[in-house]
């Protein structure tokens, strides 16, 4: 039998209490006992509303939401190929720089994004991502997507 989501709240306090005194005042806020400092945070974009494109952004909401996350790699001169995304796409550049060509209604716009640079990816948008360089080019790659919706859509 699994346990409730009440009983597994309510065990830690139980453990607590069992072992003396509920912690109280600065206690009561920090009661791992854990340090807050040496804890630094270094945001990597901004409260954002819209997509590298000015596109309103928009959650998928037909389905339960999924979120996965990967590092990828582009030798030089390796490109994704010609592709899109239906849903919500966080890039953060950590190596290199890519080249990401965009057909906006039959006109191509390109933007470069370097180490450090933070976008939300182009939604519905044909697009697709080169390393022009002669080192690779590292993303952290984060879907915010749906159970269903295919994150990339190869052409």
């Amino acid at each position: 039998m699994r346990p409730s989501r009440l009983a597994l709240l309510i065990a830690p306090l139980a453990l607590l209490a069992a072992c003396g005194d509920l912690p109280t005042g600065a206690d009561a806020q920090n009661p791992t006992g854990y340090s807050s400092t040496g804890i630094s945070k270094t945001a990597l974009l901004d409260a954002q509303e819209r997509t590298i494109l000015d596109q309103l952004l928009e959650y998928p909401h037909d389905s339960q939401a999924q979120v996965s996350a990967a590092v990828l790699e582009f030798a030089p001169g390796a490109e994704t190929g010609w592709h899109y995304h239906d849903a919500p796409l966080f890039v953060y550049v950590l190596e290199g720089t890519v080249t990401v060509t965009y057909d906006v209604d039959g006109t191509e716009v390109v933007k470069e994004y370097g180490p450090g640079e933070s976008i939300m990816e182009a939604i519905g948008t044909h697009h697709v991502g080169r390393n022009l360089g002669d080192v690779p080019v590292r993303l952290l790659a984060v879907n915010i997507g749906a159970d269903g919706i295919a994150n990339t859509v190869s052409l």
